[in-house]
């Protein structure tokens, strides 16, 4: 298997100019769903997010191979959607957005090792797993990404991160071919994994044998924790802040007071400091300027600078 380099994963690389004809050979041919001037609210956990200039649904991996070849023959620009630590601006993305959402097959190989490709979301994933009495995926329960958005974030909680089961990745290189990497030639980061540019489509998980209703009693606690900690019910994209060294930006932002503070319809939830919720018709603006609030308050009150965790990406 190739090795995987050393840079942080992404899909192509801005072209300065590229035309509506450009994008409609970019995507022709596909056997999956192309929608164009799809609002990417309808898309992010946070539903948030101006239009993309198309959104591509591929069918299947040769479906990505091909859309990944003639984006780059016609040099349009590609961004897949999949993780929820998302922010989509105002402006909306340019170019190609990928959703992976028809890549859903799960098998399970020998030796405790499940396949799931890219598209497959986490919680069809850790009810597989529990079916198949398959143990090591418990600390993402409650995380609503997809497998790849959270190979991609190296997603984690308290009990866990995806770095501790992966095995292998598969991927689509930016000439659309398929490779694999080996999860040891993989750097993983908090909350980032340096892969070679491309497209994540699928990736083997290194899980235990164990008992069905003891991974069920672990996986349902833990949801009855996050549910009672965080504001699974409403709109969100999860932890918007890094947390600093030895410190958490929760503790901060909640001992600040800014518990409910507002922009527009963005909040800081009530329930977990370091969410921001959408509380009904929130634009991006509004949360980069309560990003903006809180930050400053944070500087000036407790002299540490919140990193963000969020991804903001889109125009203005």
């Amino acid at each position: 298997m190739k090795r995987g380099s050393r840079r942080v994963a992404t899909v192509a690389k801005p072209h300065a100019r590229f035309t509506q004809s450009d994008v409609r050979a970019a995507v022709a041919g596909l056997k999956g769903s192309v929608s164009f001037r799809a609002p990417l609210r309808e898309y992010t956990s946070f539903k948030i997010g101006g239009p993309a200039d198309v959104v591509c649904e591929p069918a299947d991996i040769e479906d990505v191979c091909l859309l990944v070849r003639q984006a780059r023959a016609h040099k349009v620009p590609l961004f897949v959607l999949g993780g929820t630590n998302l922010l989509v601006r105002d402006g909306g993305i340019r170019g190609i957005v990928v959703s992976l959402a028809r890549l859903r097959t799960i098998k399970e190989e020998p030796g405790a090792v499940l396949y799931a490709e890219g598209g497959v979301g986490m919680p069809t994933l850790i009810g597989y797993a529990i079916r198949h009495s398959l143990a090591g995926l418990e600390w993402a329960a409650g995380i609503p990404g997809t497998v790849a958005g959270c190979v991609v974030m190296n997603a984690g909680t308290k009990l866990g991160e995806m770095k501790d089961s992966i095995k292998a990745v598969r991927m689509v290189n930016m000439k659309g071919q398929v490779v694999e990497l080996d999860a040891a030639n993989i750097t993983f980061e908090y909350r980032r994994a340096l892969l070679s540019r491309g497209i994540v489509v699928g990736v083997w998980l290194r899980l235990t044998q164990g008992v069905r209703s003891d991974i069920e009693r672990v996986v349902k606690d833990y949801l009855h924790y996050r549910r009672d900690t965080q504001p699974l019910a409403m709109p969100s994209a999860g932890c918007v802040f890094k947390n600093p060294p030895n410190d958490s930006a929760g503790r901060l932002i909640e001992e600040a007071g800014l518990k409910g503070a507002r922009v527009g319809d963005a909040e800081v939830s009530m329930k977990h400091a370091n969410f921001m919720v959408n509380r009904g018709q929130a634009s991006a603006a509004d949360v980069l300027a309560l990003i903006a609030k809180v930050r400053h308050s944070i500087r000036r009150r407790a002299g540490v600078r919140l990193d963000l965790e969020l991804k903001i990406v889109g125009k203005t």
